[in-house]
């Protein structure tokens, strides 16, 4: 198994509740390597993440890896069957935001969990 598709694998699994659901198929071609992902409907979420800011990283973490082996890394996420349901127009009024809630952890917390999470990365 490549570097790329391993590291992927092991991270994908530890976001997601359905590991054994995760799927990655790794082509090679002219224009680089291309890492096909399907995990399980109901973490879609979890890779995704707000705004896509966690599908974001770990492209970006899988671009420095190709970088590292000489190769353009790619990363393609399948969306699951019956996944992305769109709500039907309806003219009842939407329903209030709900207000933000306050982080749970402090910022010198997250600080040390991320920390923490790169250290486990360079055992890799």
């Amino acid at each position: 198994m490549a570097d790329d598709k391993a590291f992927l694998e092991y991270i994908v699994k530890a976001l997601v509740d359905n590991p054994n659901d995760v799927k990655i198929d790794r082509t090679v071609d002219e224009m680089g390597v291309l890492i096909t992902m399907t995990v399980n409907s109901a973490d879609m979420g979890k890779i995704i993440g707000r705004q896509g800011n966690t599908a974001k990283a770990i492209r970006t973490l899988l671009r420095v890896i190709g970088m590292k082996n000489n190769a353009r890394v790619n990363l393609k996420i399948n969306e699951p069957e019956g996944g992305r349901v769109m709500p039907e127009h309806t003219d009842h009024e939407e329903a209030p935001a709900r207000p933000m809630q306050a982080p749970s952890m402090s910022a010198s917390e997250a600080s040390k969990s991320v920390d923490a999470a790169l250290e486990d990365l360079k055992g890799i």
